[in-house]
């Protein structure tokens, strides 16, 4: 018992250090007062105001930031989810030999740093000349970028998909789609479903390819937030942006969990 008080008295305060300390930062810095700067005499701010929040989601360049954010990630995901299916089965489903070798081989463009990635995939894009639309270049971009991810999911997903299941709708008459509905689709969809929020969160916070692809005329919320806080370094209006940044991809891993546990009762109620 006291082990496990210690365990768990540890556990909360890496949790208060890593999170509840750096989002109480951010909420306190967002509702300093223009008039009454924070110094660094005074642990709380001398003055609160919302005027930040409110100059923020009043400026065009956000408004305009937000639009592309929330459009680029569900393109983005759809596109790589489509790319990712036939890799992914084969992966899964497919016996060959170096399979293994293969499937770690999907995860390497994991290790490269974003910004070389983003030069050297700027580069190819503009040499095929796929770089007259910036949303979709950032878009198919980010569908490349992100494919490991989504590859090692679904392809646990295709895994899971019992055989009996399919050869029992196939002896039944069960067409090709009812066979699909019935046997592959509630063993692929808790892969499908975490695959899409996960690039979904990674492209709205994604800067390298959004920055050095997008700039000057696509604007995302990450690259607004570089110049708040690179260029300009405006902190309170950072912390704005942080937290319009955060705190829908927290609500979205709220709802990633719900809709895990409703598509796979195991999860909930440990019987596999």
């Amino acid at each position: 018992m006291t082990l496990n008080r210690a365990l768990f008295v540890a556990l909360l305060l890496i949790c208060t250090l890593w999170l509840a300390l750096p989002f109480g930062m951010a909420i306190l810095w967002s509702l300093v007062d223009a008039s009454t700067p924070w110094t660094p005499d005074h642990i709380l701010p001398p003055a609160i105001s919302l005027d930040r929040w409110r100059n923020m989601l009043g400026n065009p360049v956000l408004q305009m930031a937000l639009l592309n954010s929330y459009l680029l990630a569900p393109t983005a995901a759809l596109m790589t989810l489509t790319l990712t299916l036939p890799t992914a089965y084969a992966l899964g489903r497919i016996p060959f030999r170096g399979r293994e070798i293969a499937r770690m081989l999907t995860l390497l463009p994991l290790v490269v740093p974003g910004f070389v990635t983003a030069i050297f995939l700027t580069a190819l894009l503009h040499r095929i000349g796929f770089t007259g639309s910036r949303f979709w270049a950032v878009a198919f971009s980010h569908a490349l970028l992100f494919l490991p991810y989504a590859i090692r999911i679904l392809s646990v997903s295709f895994e899971q998909v019992r055989q009996d299941h399919i050869d029992a709708a196939r002896d039944l008459g069960a067409s090709p789609l009812a066979r699909f509905r019935v046997a592959w689709l509630p063993a692929l969809k808790p892969g499908l479903l975490a695959a899409f929020l996960i690039v979904f969160i990674q492209s709205i916070e994604e800067f390298a390819i959004a920055f050095i692809l997008g700039s000057p005329d696509f604007t995302t919320i990450p690259t607004l937030l570089y110049a708040r806080l690179g260029q300009d370094f405006v902190r309170p209006d950072a912390a704005v942006l942080s937290l319009i940044l955060v705190l829908p991809n927290v609500i979205l891993m709220l709802i990633l969990e719900q809709l895990l546990r409703s598509a796979n009762p195991s999860l909930s109620s440990g019987k596999g």
